[in-house]
């Protein structure tokens, strides 16, 4: 004890925080450390263990693989994340959460970038053997998966990394190949020289979710089709004219009221500095309602309407070069289509069946067969040597600094065309049109020999696959909602699926034809073909897609009494989406991570651009194979712009790379970003954006903190019932179950940008700004008992109220660690473990959201302390204009007197002590209808007038209140009886 009492240091006896868990972070640098402990601890396998013990349910999120080419971006960051916090907070819900991460190892983009690598060497494709160029791209595939998967390591993603799905696997190659034939065994494989967008930069068809659409300047013209046995002309308009050569007809609509038109003047050449190919005198053939423009664009000064024109009527036309070469002089008919319109061109459409989907259509419903159509362009987008004038002239430029632009075709006809006397004008004009989104050039429309999955042909069950598809749609849950329509427009309007590619990187189209066509799937009765379907997967299961290539046709064919001459082996590949399509049955199924009752997954997630791509393809081959959807739910994010709502681009110069935010704020930065906005939407980001991440994270970890700190030697045994606690601590015990509620809720439906808001709101706010304020003095000042016995009741009531508002941080802690891990998992780790939860388990993620007890949740409470707060809010109003006007320094310094209109706001108070909860040394409370003027008011809150007085007595030098020296205690007389008390019970048990 010491011997003045009056100039005793009471420090020592305040119960301040304290905790080694530091103010900063540190993230880009501990980071790191939190995965190697966990990679340590082996917690993946841990909770799959935990799971399996505790008998959870299965929970899948199939991960959509990425493509294993280059550094992962902002973008696949994103999703990654996403993915975590899903994956997380399901398991911490109870569920049995796996993730297993994959890769799309196949198709263009790495066949793309090891032809470049071949090309900086000197060499192209096709100077290097099939195998050897193989072997590359796998290598190349190889080397990007173990990048990427480093890189994404570095987020904090917790899954299979050591063991992924790749799709080059030999199991997995020959799983896709047992998909392929399980779904060429129903019937749906058709084969068919239908028009595809086909790459001639690239050499190979191309599927609609392999293109992007970009604007480009083409050249426009019209030229007439001279109409057999008269002197008039039927025009067309086109922005192709290289298809002009390949044109077997001309299509027209009988709903189009058509017309016969005399040219009777143009304009002269000194006015446009140039001579117009129309010439007076020609009588034309156009839609009515599309003449004048004709004319305007032919520079036709005056023209007039000669007659009706019925198409139908008509004859057959002459192909505008027909007088240049016999190969053009085969006759032109007149098709009827419902696809020709009056809205823009002539009235009528240039048909080449080759070229155009709609141009084959009405060719065939015609009465044409395809085996009829002109085929004159080859691979390389080239016309094919028999095409006179314009043989072997490019479409596209294929290769150098031009690779990309227009080639040689187009002026050529043009030129040729104006020879003839049949151009009637030309111009310039910008389309919309589709390029590869690889190699950035545009494509062409081109009719060649392709496998298809027929949409349209019954299956098995009776029904078609668009309308399996359609019906598997209705029956998945789509988040956003609007996903559902989407896709389900898309499946009622595509084309038959086209699966075939003319590449060497991808798994083959195991498929042996007879010279009728027939692949072996249709020819060959089903216990033979069962018998050759499982030698194909066989041998693909030992030696990889190679197997198909090297092995000879008789080896496969032999055994089975069928002669390889009469058969021929198929060596296009799969579309890469196929491959994709198929990863639920060799990454799921075949590891038994799949829900046992219904055979699906319970999530899909990937950007809203897979619409089109792996949901679509994922839904179309398990349709055709299984008749259902792989998934139950699908959930789409956004895509990553700028803070001006700009796209991310190199070229721009506005791009952020997740290294970059790693290395200077931690990628719990970038997590809480991701989680903080409506990732359904497209995100922004910028460098003052992600300040606000840091400013949340900031604002969260200082909350935790000083729970840890103020729990500083917590342990159960100090806990008490809620029923003993005050009304505040229940209030909050009130808010934790309303808010367990809610964020399970919202983890439930992947609304995390609900969830950060709940919880930075309770933290800073709830917490931070009303309950922590208000029981800092408790739980600084208050005594701390070790027997609670040696005290009378009035003395143990301040004991009960710090070790409520312990037992309550106790509580909140538990919760915000556990509900914010997935979400932050470096920072809760850590926290977890300066906690006193760290007795639990080895790390927060091994926890779960813990339950809380439902009776915490109390209305009638929650009322009485929302008037409460509704009177403190005004006494903090008028206690702020006071410290600002410097009339006081602290709010202890006042006891203010607080007049109330509402009885029902007095009454809210019983049973506590208003000084308390304003954080002030005295406080009285006048229930009077009329105030006395000049008191502090708000506008929102009328009937509360604030009279902030001044507090009177002596200051207490232990907690700083403002006390009435008369009461003290007369051993401590500068301090208060409360303090008095804590100190005497510090002594106790500090005494030698």
């Amino acid at each position: 004890m010491t011997d003045s009492l009056t100039d005793r240091d009471y420090r020592d006896t305040l119960f301040l925080p304290a905790t080694e868990f530091p103010m900063r972070g540190g993230l880009p640098k501990r980071e790191p450390d939190w995965i190697k402990r966990w990679d340590d601890l082996k917690l993946y396998e841990r909770l799959r263990a935990d799971a399996k013990e505790r008998g959870a349910k299965p929970w899948i999120l199939h991960d959509g693989p990425p493509y294993a080419n280059g550094h992962i971006h902002l973008g696949t960051a994103m999703n990654k994340i996403v993915k975590d916090i899903i994956v997380r907070s399901h398991q911490m819900a109870g569920f049995d959460a796996a993730y297993l991460p994959g890769w799309d190892c196949h198709g263009l983009p790495i066949e793309w970038k090891v032809e470049e690598e071949f090309r900086s060497k000197g060499k192209t494709k096709d100077d290097v053997p099939p195998g050897e160029f193989r072997a590359a791209c796998r290598a190349y595939a190889e080397k990007w998966v173990e990048i990427q998967g480093k890189e994404f390591r570095n987020l904090g993603i917790e899954g299979e990394w050591d063991n992924p799905y790749l799709t080059m696997k030999f199991e997995s190659e020959a799983s896709i190949v047992g998909e392929f034939l399980r779904m060429a065994m129903t019937g749906s494989l058709v084969r068919g020289a239908k028009p595809i967008m086909w790459s001639p930069v690239e050499r190979t068809a191309l599927a609609e979710a392999e293109v992007e659409y970009h604007d480009r300047k083409v050249p426009v013209i019209w030229v007439k089709f001279p109409v057999e046995g008269s002197d008039a002309c039927v025009v067309i308009w086109t922005t192709t004219p290289w298809t002009i050569p390949a044109n077997q007809a001309v299509s027209y609509n009988p709903e189009i009221s058509y017309g016969l038109y005399e040219v009777e003047t143009v304009m002269s050449e000194e006015e446009l500095g140039f001579a117009p190919y129309a010439k007076p005198g020609e009588k034309l053939i156009l839609g009515d309602a599309l003449a004048q423009s004709v004319m305007d664009g032919a520079k036709v000064s005056s023209f007039k309407r000669l007659e009706d024109v019925d198409p139908a009527a008509l004859g057959k036309l002459s192909h505008p070069l027909h007088e240049m070469d016999p190969f053009f002089a085969h006759d032109i008919p007149l098709l009827a289509g419902e696809h020709v319109t009056d809205d823009a061109g002539t009235g009528f459409v240039h048909t080449a069946p080759a070229h155009g989907e709609d141009d084959f259509n009405v060719w065939v419903e015609s009465g044409h067969k395809a085996s009829d159509i002109r085929q004159i362009v080859d691979a390389d987008g080239c016309y094919t040597p028999d095409v006179p004038r314009f043989g072997g002239m490019d479409i596209i430029r294929t290769s150098g600094k031009k690779r990309g632009e227009p080639g040689k075709a187009n002026p050529e006809v043009i030129k040729a065309l104006a020879e003839s006397g049949n151009l009637l004008a030309r111009g310039i004009t910008t389309i919309r049109d589709a390029h590869s989104w690889r190699s950035k050039a545009p494509v062409i429309r081109r009719a060649t020999p392709q496998w298809f999955i027929s949409m349209d042909k019954p299956g098995p069950n009776g029904k078609t696959l668009r309308e399996n598809a359609l019906k598997a749609i209705d029956e998945t849950e789509f988040f956003p909602a609007a996903g559902r329509n989407r896709l389900q427009s898309m499946v009622e309007g595509r084309p038959d699926w086209l699966i075939s590619r003319q590449r060497n990187w991808g798994v083959p189209i195991t498929i042996f034809v007879n010279k009728t066509g027939q692949p072996h799937t249709a020819a060959l009765p089903k216990e033979q073909a069962d018998a050759l379907n499982d030698a194909i997967k066989a041998a693909i299961a030992k030696g990889g897609v190679e197997a198909w290539f090297d092995t000879p046709a008789a080896d496969f064919l032999g055994p089975l009494g069928l002669s390889a001459n009469e058969w021929d082996k198929v060596t296009d590949v799969l579309d890469v989406w196929f491959d994709s399509g198929t990863t639920h049955a060799f990454a799921l199924r075949e590891r038994g991570i799949i829900d046992p009752e219904t055979g699906q997954a319970n999530l899909y997630m990937e950007g809203s651009d897979q619409h089109r791509g792996w949901f679509q393809s994922s839904l179309l081959e398990c349709c055709a194979t299984r008749g259902m959807a792989p998934y139950k739910q699908v959930l789409t994010h956004g895509f990553i712009v700028d803070a001006d709502g700009k796209k991310m681009s190199k070229s721009i110069g506005n791009t952020i790379e997740p290294e970059q935010i790693q290395k200077q704020y931690g990628i719990e930065i970038l997590r809480i970003w991701t989680a903080s906005g409506d990732y359904t939407e497209d995100l922004r980001i910028s460098d003052e954006i992600i300040k606000g991440s840091v400013e949340t994270y900031r604002k969260l970890r200082n909350t935790v903190r000083y729970m840890l700190g103020a729990l500083d030697g917590w342990t159960e045994d100090e806990a008490i019932a809620p029923e003993k606690m005050p009304g505040l601590e229940r209030w909050v015990l009130h808010r934790l179950a309303e808010l367990d509620a809610q964020v399970k809720a919202a983890y439930n439906v992947y609304d995390f940008k609900r969830v950060m808001s709940l919880l930075i709101n309770f933290a800073g706010v709830d917490l931070s700004a009303v309950y922590f304020d208000i029981r800092k003095d408790s739980l600084y000042c208050d005594p701390r008992f070790s027997t609670m016995d040696a005290w009378d009741d009035a003395t143990a009531v301040y004991g009960n109220r710090r070790r409520a508002a312990r037992t309550v941080m106790a509580a909140v802690l538990e919760r915000l660690l556990t509900w914010l891990a997935p979400v932050m998992p470096f920072t809760m780790e850590e926290a977890f473990l300066e906690s006193h939860l760290s007795g639990k388990a080895e790390s927060v993620h091994l926890l779960l959201f813990p339950f809380t007890p439902v009776n915490w949740r109390d209305e009638e409470l929650a009322e009485r302390w929302a008037k409460i707060f509704t009177v403190r809010r005004v006494v903090t109003g008028a206690l702020e204009v006071e410290r600002r006007e410097k009339r006081i320094g602290a709010s202890l310094e006042a006891a203010p007197v607080v007049h109330i209109a509402d009885e029902a706001l007095v009454k809210a108070f019983d049973g506590e002590d208003p000084a308390d909860l304003f954080i002030t040394s005295g406080a009285e409370l006048v229930h009077t209808l009329e105030g006395k003027g000049g008191g502090f008011t708000l506008d929102d809150t009328p009937g509360v007038v604030v009279y902030p007085e001044k507090a009177e007595g002596i200051k207490c030098r232990r907690s700083w209140k403002y006390f009435d020296p008369d009461l003290a205690d007369p051993e401590f007389p500068d301090i208060t009886p409360r303090d008095a008390l804590a100190v005497k019970a510090w002594d106790a048990t500090h005494s030698e």
